[in-house]
């Protein structure tokens, strides 16, 4: 079984070339491009109720053409990685490709109008596939998200204790703004943008001078501190997306110089590198064997396999001892 899936029959690896050629190629990541954009202005027109009733047997015959365009996308994708079908599997593009297309063929979402609706808007989304600088950012703010979850655990708490200690301090001089625990949680959520603050704090200091330091130490925490970290945890994952998707590119290119290396008969640089260290091992082991078989032989069979033997006389010397001749 491994030596099938590591040695694709020649019939699919053919097909997955072919296709891989197909997809690779400028102008069919240009075409699909171009019916995403396309398929993005018709759900736009669609909201217009004039047009719909009027043209609604035409933009659904659109939609059936939009939809059976994208499903001949998918195979050609999954075709393209027929001789390596796990790596199809591993691209979450691929994956948000697949499910788009085949949750579009599924009864409860031909019968819900507004689910049909949401998954046509997906495909919208699908567009940032073709524009690198958009996949970056996307999954940077997916590399974010743990970091952004902890951002949510500590601002909640800063927003828990500040509420709390406004309702005790505020709540009957105030109860608009921090009557209950609710009403002070909205009313600091919405002074962290700092909208409003100048009247919040004006209000404060009517009730007592302690509260410019109440609003100040929330300010300086909240709109701050806290946001500056998301910042810093945005930026990061950014970073980090960036490499990822050279680090891909160069896959990329290394799988396309491997492909015309073995498409041109020459083995790669890596099997070159292969062959030769696999060679000095086979040397270095026949060298030790017969180190080994000489010593269990005796010194004067260590002495014979570790120095090179002499050169065979020429016919025409005469051997040492033996008679000149007559």
């Amino acid at each position: 079984m491994a030596e099938q899936i590591a040695n694709p029959p020649p019939g699919r690896a053919a097909l997955a070339v072919r296709c891989r050629d197909v997809v690779e190629s400028e102008w069919f990541g240009v075409t699909v491009f171009a019916l995403v954009l396309a398929n993005a202005a018709v759900l736009g027109v669609e909201t217009y109720d004039g047009i719909t009733a009027r043209w609604h047997g035409s933009l659904k015959l659109v939609e059936h053409c939009f939809l059976a365009v994208f499903t001949a996308e998918v195979v050609l994708r999954a075709f393209a990685h027929a001789d390596r079908p796990r790596d199809f599997l591993r691209d979450p593009w691929n994956l948000f490709d697949l499910a788009v297309v085949t949750l579009a063929y599924l009864p409860f979402a031909r019968e819900n109008a507004t689910v049909l609706r949401l998954l046509r808007l997906a495909r919208v989304v699908r567009a940032a596939r073709f524009l690198p600088q958009l996949r970056i950012i996307i999954v940077a703010v997916g590399k974010s998200l743990p970091g952004t979850l902890s951002f949510l655990l500590v601002g909640t708490m800063l927003l828990y204790v500040y509420a709390m200690t406004g309702w005790v301090f505020f709540a009957d001089a105030d109860p608009e703004h921090y009557g209950s625990i609710g009403r002070a949680a909205l009313s600091l959520f919405l002074l962290i943008t700092l909208d409003g603050i100048g009247d919040a704090v004006h209000g404060g200091l009517q009730i007592s001078r302690w509260s410019l330091l109440y609003y100040a130490s929330y300010v300086l925490i909240g709109s701050f501190v806290l946001v500056n970290l998301l910042i810093g945890v945005v930026i990061s994952s950014l970073e980090e997306a960036r490499q990822l998707e050279h680090e891909r590119e160069h896959e990329h290119e290394h799988e396309a110089s491997q492909q015309t290396a073995d498409g041109n008969g020459e083995p790669s640089c890596d099997l070159r590198e292969r062959i030769a260290t696999a060679r000095r091992a086979l040397d270095e082991l026949e060298e030790g064997l017969a180190l080994v078989g000489a010593r269990s032989a005796g010194p004067e069979a260590v002495i014979a396999a570790a120095v090179p033997p002499a050169e065979p006389a020429s016919s025409g010397a005469r051997p040492a001892g033996s008679p000149a001749p007559t």
